[in-house]
């Protein structure tokens, strides 16, 4: 599957696509590259966010897509979307922290949305976000998401997850209908 939208196309990701894909997501969300973008977790964070066994398994799941977009033949950013019964899981979103503000993060959700809706006809997105992440909350509710005050724990000490710098991380459920 390909599409185009606003320059950018969206593909389904191969297992040549992971080590870019790690690369991409760690360079958006943890250590000093990651501060180019405003998702940083590199202050709550640090150690790895992904791994290339993590990225080939959402590749190989049967029931998920790992979205890759590329500009200009260059991948520049990924987003998990996993069919879960009624709903679609939306994660492991990254835009490259160089063109983030740019308004490519809005134009990918859309189409992940998309994607969802028409690929398993489900009704509702849903998606687990760092509670004290406010800044990227406040920005998925301007998506439509809507926080819901369902949290789970961390995984404190499994370090694939990352070494987190605090001890009051947890997730909340974000949930969005897809009309």
């Amino acid at each position: 599957m390909e599409t185009t939208a606003a320059g950018l196309t969206f593909r389904d990701a191969t297992d040549a696509d992971v080590d870019v894909l790690v690369a991409l997501i760690e360079s958006a969300y943890r250590g000093d590259s990651s501060r180019a973008g405003w998702t940083t977790e590199a202050d709550i964070l640090q150690g790895q966010r992904t791994d290339p066994e993590g990225v080939l398994a959402v590749i190989k799941s049967p029931d998920s897509r790992l979205l890759t977009v590329e500009r200009d033949g260059a991948v520049v950013a990924c987003c998990q979307l996993e069919h879960r019964g009624d709903h679609a899981y939306f994660g492991m979103f990254a835009v490259s922290p160089q063109l983030q503000g740019a308004g490519l993060g809005k134009v990918i959700i859309t189409e992940a949305e998309r994607v969802a809706r028409e690929s398993w006809g489900v009704r509702e997105m849903h998606m687990t976000v760092i509670s004290v992440r406010g800044d990227l909350i406040a920005w998925y509710e301007r998506r439509g998401y809507r926080r819901t005050g369902k949290m789970t724990p961390f995984p404190y000490g499994d370090e694939r997850f990352g070494i987190p710098q605090r001890d009051d991380l947890q997730f909340e459920l974000l949930v969005k209908e897809l009309v």
